[in-house]
């Protein structure tokens, strides 16, 4: 072989070893798919950049976690994570939080000039470090997403930005990450999740019978339209997933239409809004059967793993077993019918218990270290990055653990 062919050989093995790994190929492999639905905790409300949380030492899970959701060349690590929180206490110091009095305080002068100027490449620090955060989040070539997020509507590979815009995170990203460590071949997740969402109203399933009006429901002029509207939030999930299972090449690369697909598993995190009225308490466990049975019945998948995160703003086990909603959750998952294919989660076990303490201490003085850690108020878990990355790898292990019971 002459030097000219040689050359071409080469070029050409390198070219097809380099599509090889970007294009991974799962032959014979159905494309397993999985649904995420649930309000305004499924939407996600973490900032992407509190992930780096996970370095705080002491955690052995967390230290795992940050292997699964940073690249391996990321940089980051507990020292860099420190040196950001030092960062943010300085700023906090000069500043006096968000609402910056230290700085309006001061007379013009060069004492308030040089104050500025330290606050500038605190900042610029500051900002240097949270982008490196994010362009460290690994992008999967295995598992794909479509995503409705309340208006965050996207698809693509999994990566952050799947959250309620695409600056933030839900469970789905650590998830999915996560599902792709235990099983084969190539992955799919259809997220569909709305804020402020009820499952006796908003979710209502069919089989759950018709939604019963209360008594000022029924004298408001608008009688008729809730009516309408109850199940209006099932039948907006089920249509979006149905627009993916019409073109799934169109949201996996790897599908393969002679081999098909599985419906793989369901993940239900919401309760929230159920908390609020006697009846939606009340009837939460028997709703909660009937939505499991629904989408079994509608995707034709009568055993279909299906994981329920339990409510768990409560963040103790106390707190969370006088929660009417969350005990509800935890009996539909026990119900005879459903042994071995339906399981609960308990979300107050991977509660961010830092990123609390430091909301308890006043986020507003301490806003730089807030921003930080977390990102919103205690019903969305404190936007925490770390509880997020937590909990959607407990679904996942979840999920794993039923899927496992079935192929015995």
């Amino acid at each position: 072989m002459n030097q000219k062919l040689l050359q071409k050989a080469r070029l050409l093995l390198l070219t097809t070893s380099i599509l090889s790994f970007a294009s991974p190929v799962f032959a014979g492999e159905k494309l397993k798919i999985f649904i995420l639905a649930g309000q305004s905790n499924t939407v996600g409300h973490a900032n992407q950049h509190t992930l780096a949380t996970l370095y705080r030492p002491g955690d052995e899970r967390d230290k795992k976690l940050t292997q699964l959701v940073f690249k391996a060349d990321s940089g980051l690590s507990p020292e860099a994570l420190e040196e950001q929180l030092e960062r943010a206490r300085k700023i906090d110091e000069l500043t006096g939080g968000i609402s910056n009095d230290k700085i309006k305080a001061m007379s013009d002068g060069p004492k308030k000039t040089a104050v500025e100027a330290e606050l500038k490449k605190l900042n610029e620090a500051y900002d240097a470090y949270t982008n490196k955060v994010i362009s460290s989040c690994v992008v999967s070539d295995r598992v794909y997403i479509s995503s409705i997020a309340d208006g965050n509507k996207r698809s693509g590979p999994l990566t952050v930005g799947f959250g309620g815009n695409p600056t933030k995170i839900g469970p789905e990203f650590s998830f999915g990450l996560s599902m792709a460590q235990k099983l084969d071949g190539p992955i799919l997740l259809i997220k569909t999740s709305w804020g402020g969402k009820s499952i006796n109203y908003d979710f209502r399933p069919p089989s759950a019978g018709a939604y019963t009006l209360n008594d000022k429901q029924k004298e408001a002029k608008n009688a008729a339209d809730i009516r309408k509207n109850a199940g209006l939030n099932w039948r907006m999930m089920n249509e979006a997933i149905g627009e993916v299972l019409k073109d799934l090449k169109k949201y996996h690369p790897a599908y393969d239409a002679t081999v098909g697909h599985e419906m793989a598993g369901f993940v239900w995190f919401q309760g929230f809004n159920d908390q609020f009225s006697d009846e939606f308490r009340e009837n939460y466990r028997d709703v909660m059967v009937h939505f499991i049975k629904d989408v079994r019945k509608e995707y034709d998948t009568p055993d279909m793993p299906f994981v329920i995160g339990v409510l768990g703003t409560n963040m103790t086990k106390e707190g969370v077993d006088k929660n009417a909603v969350s005990v509800a959750q935890r009996e539909a998952a026990k119900a005879p019918e459903f042994k071995d294919n339906v399981t609960s989660v308990e979300s107050y076990q991977v509660y961010d218990l830092g990123a609390r303490a430091v909301y308890d201490k006043g986020w507003a003085k301490n806003f730089a270290v807030w921003r930080a850690i977390g990102s919103d108020r205690p019903y969305h878990y404190l936007g925490s990055g770390t509880f997020f990355a937590r909990l959607g790898d407990s679904f996942a292990t979840a999920m794993a653990e039923l899927i496992g019971k079935q192929k015995k």
